[in-house]
This record gives structure tokens, C-alpha cells and sequence, in this order.
């Protein structure tokens, strides 16, 4: 099925009762054999005690078994009594698994500050190893959504020159969305046999085209995790350099498909923003641009509200701290150009552009008319059910 995980993966699930009673906020991944880990982490620096104990268990370059996972308590700005809680659970698993307390990854999200409810974690962490065997990448991705309103996770299969592979990515976040390496947590899993350096090179240019490309609402969470866990267990071996750029390939595409899920859920989001900025001096540049239209409160919510404000995006360029002459802009909304060189045209397209921003996802394309410089960006609009949603997020 598209949706079991790559082989030699289990899942399982359990309910814990951390912030609601009836629905699973706990699991659990293990890898029959020992894979290999790539890992990027927020650059907030406040990390939470589960980002600090996955980038230690990364630093050692060890292989790595399995991907512990809560939801309900993030473990964050919890000092030397998070690290401890944080460790006590791999050891709880670690006991009833007989993996060793290094090869459990620990992910956790919820509120930044609430300690984890360890009665709880010691109730429920029996019947989470007892649910192990599925390979259900939905049951596991349930597991520690929090504000989502749906399970995020995609899988594709790769042809390498010695057979087939599978990539499999499950992710969480809809709100705290603006991953730095948003609240965001993805574990990204391959049978593929790879080794560690090309694995960690490759998983991180993919998140730079892809994760670090997204916005909910311009916030860096203290627990933004990305993991990815190759095992092997197919047999085949991508090792040389068309290998090695086929399974990047894949692995970018596959991120770029859940990173979108993330926008699209945004806490209230009603529309996904797609930004290209060309023609800039350099890409640094273009991505000053980018971000800040995607991040522009007064873009988001226009767009939200199907208002043709294309003066909300020209501002937004214009503060944005790049490089360029105002006089060489030109601007595209939903493929109609609306200022061309520094000046508004085809003023009598609102009625066209009205009902084109009805749509579910909008196209904004900025020229600055000076280099080669580019840079894309995915954004959400901005309504009233964000304000609602956080203003009682802790309720």
C-alpha cells in the first residue's frame, strides 16, 4: 500500500491522556536493524530538551533504531529537569524494547514550559511497545498532531540502478510555522542503503529547498525537528552519483509535498501563497524579498479576504532590506501584472483578479529587473480563526 512505511520500519501508537483523553499522543517507530540518521533542528536558542538530545545522539555518528514522539508537552524551557525527563523516557522504552536509550530519538511538542507528565509516560509506554508492527505511516503521523487538522505524510517509491526503494515522510504543524534549520516536527524514512555523510548533505539541501521554505506565521518554534532514518533494509544501495542524485531528487520532491501540507494547514488558512522573486542581484537578496511579502500581515490577510491589494505586496518589497532600483519592479498576481518598471498597469483587471483569488492557492511573481538572483517561498493568509485558535491555544 502507498501509505505502509519503507521495510524493515514498525509503528505504533498509544493514548496517554497528555492533554486529551480518548485519542493517541504518543509513538513510537523502530527500525529492525540499526539506520543511519541525518537530522536538522531549529536555530531558536531555546531548544527544547528533545532537540538537544537528538543533535548529541547525531554528533556521535552512531546508527540509530527508533523515534519516540509526543504530543501535549513540548519540553521546552524546562532546564536540567527536561533533560532528565527527556532521557528517563528513552530509557523506559529503551528497557521494554532492549534498544539502547542512544538509538531512541525523542520528539515532543505542546506548550513551551510544561514539563512532561511522567506518571502518564510510565502508564502508556508499556501499551505503545505492545501496539508495535504496523507499518501505517498515518497511525504514527496522528500521534503527535497537536492544532492539525489533518495527518501530513507522503510516500514514493525510487528506481535506483539495484532495484526499487521507498521513501516514506510524516510530519506535524500547522501553527508556529517558520522552520530555521515552525511548531514543526518530520521524520523522514528510507530502506535505501546510503551512507552518512552523502545522507546528511543530501537531507540538507532538500530542507533548505523545502522546509526552510514555508510560512504559517513568520514564528521559530524551540522544537523544530527533522529526522531522517535510512536502514537498508531493501538491499539496494544507492552509491554512485546517479544514485545519489536520483534518491535527492526524490527526497526533495517528497519534502516539498508534506512542507506544502504544512502551509496549507495553517492555523485558519484558507489559501496557500506561492512567492518567485527573479531578476534580483543575488539570491540573498531574492529571499529577503520573498520572505517578506510571505511574511507581511497586511499581505496575508488581503489575501485572505480575496482583496487585489497588489500595493500591500510593492510596500512589502520595498522594505525588505534587498537591493534594487524601485523603477525596474514588476509584479505578477495570480499571472496578471499589476505594475510593470514602477508603475501600476492593467487597472481594469480587479474584476478578474477578484475572482482568481477565490482560488485555494495564489501565485504572486515579483521581477526586481536587476540580476539573476532567485528565490521561493510558500506563505498562508491570515484570518480570524489564527487569532482564535492561539489566543485559547492553552485552554
Amino acid at each position: 500500500m502507498q501509505n505502509d512505511l519503507p521495510k524493515g520500519f514498525r509503528a505504533g501508537a498509544a493514548a496517554a491522556s497528555f492533554k486529551k483523553a480518548g485519542r493517541d499522543d504518543l509513538g513510537l517507530i523502530v527500525s529492525d536493524t540499526p539506520a543511519v540518521l541525518a537530522g536538522m533542528f531549529t536555530q531558536n536558542l531555546f531548544k527544547a530538551a528533545p532537540v538537544l538530545v537528538c543533535q548529541e545522539i547525531l554528533a556521535r555518528g552512531r546508527a540509530v533504531r527508533a523515534v519516540l514522539a509526543n504530543a501535549g508537552q513540548a519540553n521546552a524551557c524546562t532546564g536540567e529537569e527536561g533533560l532528565a525527563n527527556c532521557r528517563a523516557t528513552q530509557a523506559m522504552v529503551a528497557g521494554l524494547t532492549g534498544l539502547g536509550q542512544d538509538e531512541i530519538l525523542p520528539l515532543s511538542t505542546g506548550v513551551v514550559g510544561a514539563h512532561l507528565k511522567m506518571d502518564l509516560w510510565l502508564d502508556a509506554v508499556p501499551a505503545l511497545v505492545q501496539s508495535l508492527g504496523s507499518r501505517d505511516a498515518e497511525g504514527f503521523t496522528r500521534s503527535f498532531m497537536t492544532t492539525d487538522a489533518f495527518p501530513k505524510f507522503a510516500t514514493r517509491d525510487v528506481a535506483l540502478a539495484g532495484g526499487t526503494v521507498r521513501l516514506t515522510v510524516m510530519a506535524k504543524g500547522a501553527g508556529m510555522i517558520c522552520p530555521n534549520m515552525a511548531t514543526m516536527l518530520c521524520v523522514a524514512l528510507t530502506d535505501a542503503q546510503v551512507a552518512a555523510e552523502p545522507w546528511q548533505a543530501m537531507f540538507g539541501r532538500a530542507v533548505n529547498k523545502t522546509f526552510n521554505r514555508v510560512s504559517v506565521d513568520g514564528d521559530t518554534s524551540t522544537n523544530d525537528t527533522i529526522l531522517g532514518l535510512a536502514n537498508g533494509a531493501s538491499g539496494v544501495a544507492a552509491q554512485g552519483p546517479e544514485d545519489i542524485g536520483l534518491l535527492e531528487e526524490a527526497l526533495t520532491a517528497i519534502l516539498g509535498q508534506v512542507s506544502y501540507m504544512l502551509v496549507k494547514d495553517g492555523e485558519g488558512a484558507r489559501k496557500v501563497i506561492h512567492i518567485t522573486v527573479s531578476g534580483a542581484a543575488n539570491d540573498a537578496d531574492a529571499e529577503l524579498v520573498a520572505r517578506s511579502v510571505g511574511h507581511s500581515q497586511l499581505v496575508k490577510t488581503a489575501i485572505y479576504g480575496g482583496d487585489a491589494n497588489w500595493g500591500r505586496i510593492v510596500t512589502a518589497v520595498g522594505y525588505s532590506g534587498a537591493r534594487f532600483d524601485p523603477a525596474a519592479v514588476s509584479m505578477k498576481l495570480c499571472g496578471i501584472e499589476r505594475f510593470r518598471k514602477g508603475c501600476p498597469v492593467n487597472e481594469d483587471q480587479e474584476t478578474a483578479l477578484t475572482e482568481l483569488l477565490k482560488g485555494e492557492d495564489v501565485q504572486v511573481d515579483i521581477d526586481l529587473g536587476g540580476g539573476s538572483g532567485s528565490y521561493t517561498f510558500k506563505a498562508s493568509d491570515l484570518g480570524h480563526e489564527y487569532v482564535t485558535e492561539n489566543a485559547d491555544y492553552r485552554s
